[in-house]
Order: C-alpha cells, then sequence, then structure tokens
C-alpha cells in the first residue's frame, strides 16, 4: 500500500512538474530581441536575486524557483530530480507557497489523488457492478408482480363465476330466468343426472 501511494504521489508530482516545465518553451520565436552588450539574465540568476525572502522567491512567475529555510535560499527548482531532497530537506523547502513545505505538499497530494481514485473506483463499482445485481432484483420483482397479478385476475374470474350462478339461481327461483338459459341450464341438469 505505501508502495502504490508512493507511486501514485510521484506520478503525480512529476506530472505537475512535466506540465509546468515542458519542452515547450514560453518565449515567441518569431519576436526578437536587440542584441545588446549585456546578456539576459537566466532563471536561476533571477531565483538567486530573491535570496533571503520565501514570498518574493516564489512571485517569480513560472513557479521557477523554491526557496529553502534552512539556508534562506532562492534557488531554480531541479526539475530533472523531481524532489530537490540533494538541496534542501523536504520538510524545508518549499514551492508555490510558503506556509506549506515540500513534504505536506507531497502528503496532501497523494492523499487527493488516493481519495481521487478511491472515488473513481467506487463510481465504477456503483455503475457498472451493481446494475447487474439491480436487474436480476427487478426481474424477480416484476414475476412476482405478474404472479400476483395473475392470482387476482384468477380470483375475481373465480368471484365473478359465483355471483354469476347466485344470480342465476335467484332468477331461477323467481322465475326471471330467460329461455335460453333455461334450456342450457335443463341440458346441464340432465348431463348431471345421467
Amino acid at each position: 500500500m505505501k508502495n502504490l501511494l508512493f507511486s501514485t504521489v510521484v506520478l503525480v508530482v512529476l506530472v505537475c512538474f512535466c506540465s509546468e516545465f515542458g519542452f515547450v518553451s514560453s518565449v515567441n520565436a518569431t519576436t526578437k530581441t536587440p542584441t545588446t552588450a549585456t546578456a539576459a539574465p537566466t532563471v536561476a540568476d533571477t531565483c538567486g536575486a530573491h535570496n533571503g525572502s520565501c514570498d518574493k522567491c516564489l512571485a517569480f512567475p513560472g513557479a521557477k524557483c523554491y526557496y529553502c529555510n534552512t539556508n534562506k535560499v532562492c534557488a531554480l527548482y531541479p526539475a530533472k530530480e523531481i524532489l530537490p531532497t540533494k538541496y534542501c530537506a523536504l520538510s524545508e523547502a518549499r514551492w508555490g507557497v510558503c506556509f506549506l513545505n515540500f513534504e505536506a505538499l507531497i502528503i496532501s497530494m497523494g492523499v487527493i489523488a488516493g481519495i481521487l481514485l478511491i472515488g473513481f473506483a467506487l463510481c465504477i463499482y456503483c455503475c457498472c457492478c451493481r446494475s447487474r445485481s439491480n436487474r436480476a432484483k427487478y426481474a424477480s420483482e416484476d414475476a412476482k408482480f405478474e404472479r400476483k397479478k395473475a392470482e387476482r385476475k384468477m380470483h375475481h374470474e373465480q368471484k365473478k363465476a359465483d355471483r354469476k350462478a347466485k344470480n342465476d339461481e335467484i332468477r331461477r327461483k323467481y322465475g326471471l330466468l330467460k329461455n335460453e338459459d333455461d334450456d342450457s341450464s335443463t341440458e346441464l341438469t340432465e348431463h348431471q343426472h345421467v
């Protein structure tokens, strides 16, 4: 589990740094700068000019600098090494914001990545796996409903036949039964006696 968490953290950090320190230069290739006698300061020189102040160091655009609290040095972030452990302890290195050390930043990014992965896995489980069991559950409920519906219909037909028999008996008693019914009922009674 620790190896998986560490791998996830390293992957997240690597993706962040690749997006920040991409191979594409932000300088427009069509723009020509006039040549002067003094060369433009490099990013490393610009970072070094902000030694002593974390806020000024991290305010440099493009998040290319990191600040080390132990020796109060602002330096160019070593993008090729991913973690600046060779130059400064992770608990003392600041990158992006001054109030959060690099160690806490890595841990929090790992926790967030873990929560996102768990949430994604739960969504997949709920959407895909649980729907299969729900289909079976709904099928059994539908079968049960159809069975009860058939029972109700049969019970209704039985009651209807009983009511008709009772009504026919009352009609026969008072002589209200039609001739057609009389003939068929007499035939039925004759067949029953035989």
